[in-house]
């Protein structure tokens, strides 16, 4: 059977097509009568308007784009989880793809994205140039998340690096530890704000701070522990690490498996972001936790600020994270 169509609906129901339309688009010049008799023959035969020929057929649109950094990490997952459920309360509709944390995909995708017309863009940490960013935000409403910007018609919503990466070295230096490096994001945006807090926790206890060039991801995470092999011997090998995110911090415990380094008997590991990996109980991971939830709602709750109430000064969100302490810190043998 071929799928209903807005004729369909509007036969069944003895009205016209252009009422159905209104109906759909949730008008107010419907009367309930009618409203409930065209609902109901739409449901009758299984109807579902089609978003993108709303889009279309529309000066607004319900549809918000979201092109997320990278599908394989789960802090992702759960702030896109939040964004789901403030895009149903706000009748919204989220259309999801991914750049793969490459400037020229994300630019794609980005594109693939404003060709729905789309009510509004939210980014998810990405690695696009600002000026793209901006070329987006004059087409429709953009909301960045994990990342920063200073133009009036972007939005934003992070957490406080500096304050988590602090959390972390006052936790550890708490357990008594003197050596601890930090292995960084690299290039994300959120690194350096981590990384920041990192060093200046570390100088407040007179401690002398030692960063190594990682990625936010668990192939980077085990590399940095490589290197850190090469540089140290085994007495003066650091007895901790604050990594730049989960997936950095599982990286990091495998490869230090692998040398023969237990964890946290010999060497305690701090992650952040505190996603469903960490909470694994054979991973129980340490870690600075960022409301990923609370990103998410906040996000789509700002575009729909832009939308609807025609919003037109930025909105910076900050927001506080806290330490979850779980099985990968302890004090150090020594």
């Amino acid at each position: 059977m071929s799928r209903p169509t807005m004729e369909d609906v509007a036969a069944r129901a003895g009205v016209s097509r252009a009422l159905v339309s209104l109906v759909m688009r949730n008008s107010p010049k419907v009367s309930e009568h009618r409203r409930r008799a065209v609902l109901a023959a739409a449901a009758e035969l299984g109807y579902q308007p089609h978003a993108m020929a709303r889009s279309l057929a529309s000066r607004t649109s319900n549809i918000v784009g979201v092109m997320v950094s990278d599908l394989r990490n789960p802090f992702f997952a759960d702030v896109v989880e939040g964004m789901d459920e403030a895009a149903q309360e706000a009748g919204l509709e989220l259309i999801l793809n991914t750049g793969r944390r490459s400037a020229s995909r994300e630019r794609t995708a980005l594109e693939s994205l404003l060709a729905f017309r789309p009510g509004g863009i939210i980014l998810l940490s990405p690695v696009l140039p600002a000026a793209a960013i901006r070329e987006a935000a004059a087409r429709c409403p953009v909301v960045l998340v994990s990342r920063t910007s200073t133009s009036p018609a972007v939005d934003t919503v992070n957490d406080d690096g500096e304050l988590g990466a602090a959390l972390a070295v006052d936790h550890l230096v708490a357990l008594g530890h003197r050596r601890i490096v930090h292995l960084d994001g690299g290039a994300a945006f959120a690194a350096p704000p981590r990384r920041k807090g990192y060093t200046a926790a570390m100088t407040r206890y007179g401690l002398e701070p030692m960063v190594i060039p990682s990625e936010h991801t668990d192939e980077a995470g085990a590399a940095g522990v490589r290197k850190l092999l090469n540089i140290f011997s085994p007495t003066s090998f650091p007895t901790a690490l604050v990594c730049g995110n989960d997936f950095n911090a599982v990286g990091a415990m495998a490869a230090l498996d692998q040398a023969g380094l237990r964890v946290p008997e010999d060497v305690s590991v701090v992650g952040y972001d505190n996603t469903s990996l960490a909470a694994l109980r054979h991973v129980a991971l340490t870690t600075i936790d960022q409301p990923r939830k609370s990103i998410g709602q906040l996000a789509v709750r700002a575009l729909t600020e832009r939308l609807r109430e025609q919003r037109d000064e930025p909105v910076r969100q900050r927001l506080e994270p806290s330490l979850v302490v779980r099985s990968t810190t302890a004090p150090p043998r020594d």
